[in-house]
């Protein structure tokens, strides 16, 4: 692959569901900030440029951060929605990269991300780019909200070609910041990168990952994350 890889990883949320002190990004990993070990990932892997980090612009733990003078990190203000902050990370580029480079968007709370997956990933990429995804092994069941609250299955879902995204999601640059505009000025709802592109008319490729690449979400996800990044 001829084209330039650059990475964007927007860390500007605060991870309420954490019920932690600070952001999620920033708890403890096997004595680092998780956030460290996602980057150390994604910097470490030789066809990746640069890295674009995207931050609160107040943020006061990223200097400590062991990549927070890195050469090789760019650092970008977040903004309302992560949508909002990944543009921003995009915008970043402008003047460094090309509109035909590729560039790869990981949630930094992914710190099991492996070089095996990107190897795949960057190896399957189509026209529309592609992102890391993992077959729905489990029945899916569509639920229906109750007014007492509760939630009662409505239908059992088809889990035939049923997948959950995962990250990283990588397109052309000048491709992923214009669908991302499309579908801002057009108030398209844009839940990851893949729908802003779909909803420009392209398609992307699912390429099978791994399960452990998981996103720490709550409290519970942290044991897991450090079980799995114990036996990289």
């Amino acid at each position: 692959m001829s084209d330039s890889i650059w990475a964007v990883l927007p860390a500007a949320g605060v991870g309420s569901r954490m019920q932690a002190d600070r952001p999620k990004q920033y708890l403890p990993l096997k004595g680092r900030f998780l956030l460290d070990h996602t980057l150390e990932c994604v910097l470490s892997y030789p066809s990746i440029e640069k890295a674009v980090v995207v931050l609160s612009e107040d943020d006061p733990y990223w200097p400590d951060s062991q990549f927070a003078s890195h050469s090789d990190v760019i650092r970008a203000e977040g903004g309302s929605e992560r949508c909002h902050s990944v543009l921003n990370g995009l915008c970043a580029l402008e003047g460094i990269a090309s509109d035909t480079d590729w560039v790869a968007v990981h949630d930094i709370a992914r710190p099991c991300l492996r070089h095996s997956d990107l190897d795949l990933l960057f190896d399957g990429l189509g026209d529309s780019g592609a992102i890391l995804a993992s077959p729905t092994r489990d029945t899916m069941k569509r639920g229906t909200l109750q007014a007492d609250g509760s939630v009662v299955i409505d239908h059992t879902v088809e889990r035939d070609q049923l997948w959950h995204a995962l990250t990283p999601q990588v397109f052309r640059l000048g491709e992923l910041r214009t669908a991302l505009e499309r579908a801002l000025a057009d108030g398209f709802e844009v839940t990851d990168e893949a729908s802003a592109i779909e909803y420009a008319g392209g398609r992307p490729r699912l390429v099978s990952g791994r399960a452990d690449n998981i996103k720490v979400t709550r409290p519970e996800d942290l044991a897991l994350a450090e079980l799995f990044l114990s036996q990289h």
